[in-house]
């Protein structure tokens, strides 16, 4: 299992300087809004990920007027302490496990996974493409090292091919060998990505319908389509193609970047036709589901983090959630409230297994 005994907290959003202990398989975090329960949820996730859940802009994690923020935790994998320091000063950042400082992010990622669910967390489904992508990508980065390797270089490359487009429309120049290149090197990396989403949703999707099925209370068929180019026609076929419109539009117009994934519900689109409370108890079956298989795959507990789910389901589908949660098939839960109360009555079944941090 996977555990967080520690964390220290400086200049990180609202923390100026602030320590916490943990010592309970379920943590609740309880204090009004704006005490800074969802940045401590936050600051966990940034020692898993080596970045915020909520924003990428780096300032926006930094305590205002300070140039930086460190972030320091205490963590036990299967038994073995584990230290994580995060530093940010002066726009350079800093990783370091166990004292040894990474000399790429990526290295870090799938080491310690954690799976958060938070309020906009909706615009997985009701949000573009984009959302959807960094979702999947996030979960299979965590699953095979290697798939996060393929995905940044493919993002380098597809960069630099956008970047050919625009100069070959500034300049007139004929730049096909070099766009060849490019093309190689796209399939070499954008296969492996597009192998990798199609094999797991295939497995995936009857683990999303069960959750569903125990969340709702009832069965109602839930399905995720794959909606890809690849799917058609071989990817370096599809470049050569598509060159022409590409240097009209002056962006790579084909490839994995443009995947998308299509949310269904009795076979009709979710994002359209689907209920708030039908949403939700998908949204919810899909974390969780993405939970149970990094745990699988893994072969130890993730941590799991849940920011004010009380204000976002109804009574019945929290008590199956905290049902769900509560049982030792899980390892360490953070949940946010702005009731403690409420937090130790949720978990009244399980009091010597709760702590309550109170902010």
């Amino acid at each position: 299992m996977l555990t967080v005994k520690k964390i220290s907290l400086v200049q990180f959003k609202n923390y100026a300087q602030s320590t916490y202990q943990f010592q309970q398989r379920i943590v609740g975090i309880a204090g009004k809004n704006g005490s800074g329960k969802t940045n401590l949820l936050d600051a966990i996730y940034y020692l898993c990920f080596t970045k915020s859940y909520f924003s990428s802009n780096e300032s926006q994690n930094t305590q205002y007027s300070t140039n930086g923020f460190r972030l320091e935790g205490a963590l036990e994998k299967n038994g073995h302490p584990e230290k994580i320091v995060c530093t940010l000063k002066d726009g350079k950042k800093d990783i370091a496990r166990n004292e040894e400082r990474y000399d790429r992010f990526s290295q870090h990622i799938g080491q310690f996974p954690a799976v958060m669910i938070a309020p906009d967390d909706a615009e997985i489904i009701l949000g573009g493409s984009e959302e959807r992508r960094k979702w999947l990508d996030t979960l299979l980065s965590q699953l095979h090292h290697g798939y996060l390797e393929h995905l940044i270089v493919y993002q380098k490359i597809l960069l630099q091919r956008n970047s050919l487009l625009k100069t070959i429309a500034a300049t007139g120049q004929n730049q096909d060998s070099l766009l060849d290149i490019f093309d190689e090197q796209l399939v070499q990396h954008g296969v492996p990505v597009y192998e990798a989403r199609r094999q797991f949703l295939t497995e995936f999707i009857p683990q999303v319908q069960r959750l569903y099925d125990y969340l709702a209370g009832r069965h109602e068929v839930v399905n995720i389509r794959y909606l890809c180019h690849l799917q058609e026609e071989d990817f370096a076929r599809m470049l050569i193609m598509n060159r022409p419109k590409d240097l009209l539009l002056q962006r790579t117009t084909t490839g994995i970047h443009r995947d998308d994934l299509l949310f269904l519900l009795d076979d009709y689109p979710m994002k359209s036709s689907a209920s708030q409370g039908q949403r939700k108890s998908f949204l919810f079956a899909l974390k969780l589901a993405q939970y149970e298989v990094m745990k699988t795959h893994m072969t130890f507990a993730p941590l799991l983090l849940l920011d004010d789910i009380f204000e976002k389901l109804d009574q019945e589908r929290i008590l199956r959630l905290i049902t769900l949660v509560s049982s030792d098939t899980y390892g360490q839960v953070f949940i946010t409230d702005t009731h403690p109360e409420r937090l130790k009555q949720a978990f009244a079944n399980t009091p010597q297994e709760i702590q309550l941090v109170l902010m």
